[in-house]
């Protein structure tokens, strides 16, 4: 087994029971968690794509992390594989990865880079979910968590990042879908908003093929608008405790949703459609 400490024994240091695993934990959100989650003594394990001084950091502390490359097939495997022979099971699995790319005009993109955005922002995320579900805890009061990240486009047509666009649709629905076929655990997503990461990079290389989203991004990341890390650890502390009847197969806005309040929470259970993929305008007849 490759473990990100290679060649030096795994060390388990003490903490709680409650055990996370971040796939993609290099990622800015990925990275903020697993650092607020240690330093409430939470077991860290995870999957990273390279290695950075930071996650070092992390695994110094306990955190335990395989190599993996979500564009590449064998590596999930191998990534699977890995956390298997650990021998744990985990109460909440985060999904961080994504990528832009390829943005610009779906006419103009070439389709094998369109089509590995789809393998890396959908399909390697739910080959993930497919392979980990089985290691999950069930043996707690409130079912296992898995959660994942949306992004723009559920209200607009969000141009020049079609892949992206779609790919996150996909995997809202798909939250859904898991809710209702998976009872014992809780499946949800979040659009975290405007977070000053480092995906915005792919934006600003893109140039002009960003179109108007190109002077967008630039507008949002200088302002005060943008969503602040420390609001996304928050919001990830109100999920990993709250109830499946509020949260289950959800699609939560951390901008604009009141999560955490009462009231929401009482709304969320008496309505199973909020916060959902729906069609507008079914009770209009012309």
């Amino acid at each position: 087994m490759m473990y990100l400490g290679i060649g030096s024994k795994v060390h388990f240091k003490s903490m709680s029971d409650m055990k996370v695993v971040i796939v993609s934990v290099t990622s800015d959100i990925g990275l903020a968690l697993a650092n607020h989650w240690q330093n409430k003594n939470f077991n860290i394990y995870g999957t990273f794509r390279s290695i950075s001084p930071e996650l070092r950091k992390v695994e110094n502390r306990g955190g335990i992390f395989v190599p993996c490359d979500l564009s590449d097939p064998e590596s999930i495997k191998k990534a699977c594989q890995e956390l298997w022979d650990l021998n744990f099971t985990w109460d909440i699995l985060v999904l961080c990865p994504g990528t832009m790319l390829p943005i610009g005009s779906f006419t103009d993109t070439n389709f094998q880079e369109w089509r590995r955005s789809i393998e890396i922002n959908f399909i390697a995320q739910l080959e993930l979910i497919n392979n980990l579900l089985p290691l999950r805890n069930s043996n707690n009061k409130l079912e296992p968590l898995v959660l994942t990240f949306a992004g723009g486009g559920t209200n607009n047509a969000t141009c020049n990042y079609s892949a992206y666009t779609i790919s996150k649709i996909a995997l809202i629905k798909m939250m859904e879908l898991l809710d209702a076929e998976i009872q014992d655990t809780r499946f949800s997503i979040v659009g975290p908003g405007w977070v000053k990461t480092k995906i915005h990079k792919e934006t600003f290389s893109a140039g002009n093929k960003a179109g108007e989203n190109l002077s967008e991004t630039e507008k949002k990341l200088a302002s005060d608008e943008c969503t602040d890390i420390r609001q996304v650890l928050k919001f990830c502390d109100w999920i990993s405790t709250a109830p499946r009847g509020v949260i289950g197969g959800r699609n939560f806005s951390l901008v604009y949703d009141r999560w955490g309040s009462e009231e929401l929470e009482e709304f969320l259970n008496k309505d199973p459609n909020a916060y959902k993929l729906r069609r507008s305008g079914n009770t209009v007849v012309v």
